[in-house]
């Protein structure tokens, strides 16, 4: 990977949509070895896929909480259970496992604290191998990945 696929990736990263005409014209490169550094970016893997972006207000997600949960055992069953639980969960749009305490770092998405605390009661509270849960409510979203 050199500068210029570095900066393929940071224009692309910027806007998924950017026509490659666009893109050559920014890095200063003719539109096939444009194409070309790109379709080799996706074959690497460096690239894997376009997204939208989506307001989680307007379809009903803009209430965010970051869940720390921790497991009783942290055996591979325990693991292999709650993990497949938490895939099934359109609630919970990102589940990291960690090193360390806690065992899990959750981004739950809902439409707002009521919507969160029936999700909570019904949901969480019931995944397999949970010891304890913790919630932290985002005030402000600073910077977006």
């Amino acid at each position: 990977m050199d500068a210029i696929d570095r900066a393929i990736l940071n224009h692309l990263h910027a806007d998924g949509r950017l026509a490659n005409a666009e893109l050559a014209d920014r890095i200063r490169l003719s539109p096939s070895a444009t194409l070309r550094r790109v379709r080799n970016l996706e074959q690497t893997g460096a690239i894997t896929g376009y997204h939208a972006e989506i307001d989680p207000k307007a379809v009903g997600r803009g209430f965010e909480i970051t869940v720390h949960a921790t497991l009783i055992m942290r055996n591979r069953e325990s693991i292999e259970t709650f993990e497949a639980a938490v895939v099934e969960l359109d609630e919970i749009i990102e589940c990291r496992r960690m090193y360390g305490d806690p065992d899990y770092l959750m981004r739950v998405a809902v439409k707002d604290a009521e919507a969160y605390e029936q999700f909570l009661i019904n949901v969480l509270a019931d995944l397999p191998g949970i010891a304890r849960m913790t919630s932290q409510f985002t005030m402000k979203l600073v910077k977006r990945a």
